[in-house]
């Protein structure tokens, strides 16, 4: 008869749950050997848990622009100081806004923390100005005479720059005091703004005319200039706005500078690579400017290459701070490299600078806080020791409240720990995900989301029980009732999860996420592992004798005869013939 037929489908459907376990199996399988394979078999550990740097930079607004703080270029410095940690290889790293005016940037162990700190906090403007005057780092004695100009050769080691149009320069900022001086002598000089050099540099005829105040002011500032004092550095351009000259310190303090008006900003630069090029042999910097700054640019380096050294040369100050001074010998266009006695790191540190120097705002490091990998194993240990607490509570109620179905709730909960595990240490090098300790808060909280599915579906069957039904029939009858229920459980818990990744930041994102995505393997867990295994469960005879440690005992339930015993109203009937 075709209704049994299609009611034996519906039966067979749910009677076999092979294909569940398989898939599930497979699943489990396939993630726990791409774990071993890619060798990341534990998660990332967040800074919280593993150690790291916390970085707290303050926006500041700059000079003439009294209105710069605000939301949007908060954002851009975020996504470029973000860009700038990340140009190091260090995906991991959290960057973002706390109150309307700071930056908390955390960067895990295993990071070069110095060099990180200096890249994040290097956040000021990105300049190429010309340089006007050039000398050894520290302090002019007082009473010694200004060295002047000279025409004499860079040594052949001076690093150099050219064009992607064979157009050559030096690069003075890779080696400071080797193109800042030649045989002991400090070169000096000044510039024009078309690009001549001033009567003094080095026509006698400047002694006798009569000195303008405000260079006067930048002379005796620039000669009291101490670069080897790491405080006097970082003030020695503050303030300054760009269209005004500076002076200004080499990054590593053995060379100082008075600098001319900025001509091209940051801003203009499109791309800077580092580059080891073959036929030298020698690591280089390739620049590529937006259309508007190759003008700029090439303007720049027209004037610049029609100069005696220093004067033909502009500095990349960054922060107030020269990063490099490239020489120029022609004209320059839209590309260009600079090359010296770079190494790999230098030309890379230089590049990333380039790249992502060109912030919206100006920073100051409020505060460094450095986080011990001890203290974060002290977290770690304590996380997973609650962890354990909560979970030993939960093995106690079930085992204490349903007996043998305990047995299939921690098989189902082990499953979850496995999927979890597995893919939580996957995720590290797929998207950068970091186990913190609020993760880890957010994994102990699924655990009682988890145990709270198969309650569900556990006390669905035995009120099929207690209305009388055998143990198959109640499974089966059951599981659409306890379906319906876990669905919304978990689509409630989810969405939660989901508004608290969307609305917070940091720490709480990862415990957002973890509750997130076990919530999300709760249902996997319960469709493909728990309703099959307990299908056949039902088959044994510990479990469908209703043994009195089962957790299925009829007359511990209460089961009602009367509703059982309506069984056997269906049974066939004989009526007595008629006589």
């Amino acid at each position: 008869m075709p209704a049994p037929k299609k009611g034996k489908g519906r039966a067979g459907g749910q009677s076999r749950p092979g294909r569940a376990l398989a898939l599930i199996l497979i699943a489990m399988v396939a993630l726990t050997g791409g774990m071993f394979l890619s060798g990341n078999t534990k998660p990332r550990l967040g800074i919280d848990l593993a150690g790291g740097t916390s970085i707290t930079l303050q926006a500041k607004n700059q000079p003439g622009k009294p209105n710069a703080i605000n939301k949007t270029n908060m954002d851009t410095a975020v996504s470029i100081i973000e860009r700038r940690v990340n140009g190091l290889g260090v995906s991991e790293a959290e960057v973002q806004t706390q109150g309307d005016r700071n930056i908390i940037v955390n960067i895990p162990k295993g990071t070069d923390s110095k060099q990180a700190q200096e890249q994040v906090g290097t956040t000021a403007q990105l300049y190429f100005r010309p340089v006007l005057t050039v000398t050894d780092g520290g302090a002019t004695p007082t009473g010694t005479e200004s060295p002047s100009a000279t025409g004499s050769e860079e040594p052949d080691a001076t690093p150099s720059a050219k064009a992607s149009s064979d157009e050559t320069a030096s690069d003075s900022g890779s080696t400071p005091s080797a193109s800042a001086t030649t045989q002991g002598r400090a070169v000096t000089g000044a510039l024009k703004e078309d690009g001549t050099p001033t009567p003094g540099a080095s026509d006698s005829s400047a002694a006798t005319e009569t000195p303008d105040p405000a260079t006067a002011a930048l002379e005796k500032k620039f000669t009291e200039l101490d670069c080897s004092d790491p405080s006097a550095r970082a003030k020695a351009g503050e303030g300054v706005a760009p269209e005004d000259p500076t002076v200004a310190c080499s990054s590593e303090g053995d060379a100082k500078y008075i600098l001319g008006p900025a001509e091209v900003s940051g801003t203009d630069v499109d791309d800077a690579k580092a580059q080891f090029d073959q036929q030298r042999g020698i690591w280089l910097v390739s620049m590529e400017f937006t259309d508007k700054g190759s003008k700029k640019f090439q303007t720049i380096t027209k004037k610049l290459s029609a100069q005696q050294s220093p004067q033909n040369q502009f500095a990349i100050s960054l922060d107030g701070e020269v990063v490099s001074a490239p020489q120029v010998n022609s004209t320059l266009t839209g590309s260009a490299e600079i090359s010296g006695s770079f190494t790999q790191q230098s030309a890379e540190d230089l590049a990333n600078v380039l790249s992502y120097g060109a912030l919206p705002l100006s920073f100051q490091e409020q505060s460094v806080t450095t986080v011990s990998a001890a203290l974060g194993g002290d977290q770690l240990r304590a996380g997973l020791i609650a962890g354990a607490i909560g979970l030993a509570l939960v093995v106690i109620y079930l085992v204490a409240y349903y007996r043998g179905l305990a047995f299939i709730a921690l098989l189902s909960l082990g499953v979850s720990g496995v999927l979890s595990y597995t893919i939580m240490a996957l995720l590290g090098p797929a998207i950068g995900f970091a186990l913190n300790l609020p993760a880890v808060c957010g994994a102990i909280v699924a655990i009682g989301i988890t145990a709270d599915s198969f309650i569900v579906y556990f006390e669905r069957v035995r009120d099929e029980i207690r209305e009388g039904r055998t143990l198959r029939p109640a499974i089966e009858r059951g599981w659409p009732r306890a379906r319906r229920t876990i669905l919304v459980s978990d689509f409630v818990s989810f969405l939660a999860a989901a508004v608290l990744f969307l609305v917070t930041v940091g720490k709480v994102q990862g415990f957002a996420f973890t509750l997130g995505l076990t919530t999300l393997l709760d249902v996997v867990v319960v469709f493909f592992f728990t309703k099959p295994v307990l299908t056949m469960m039902g088959g044994t005879k510990f479990f469908s004798s209703g043994h009195p440690w089962s957790g299925l005992d009829p007359k511990r339930l209460g089961a009602k005869p009367p509703l059982r015993r309506s069984r056997r109203v269906n049974a066939p009937i004989d009526h007595p013939k008629e006589a």
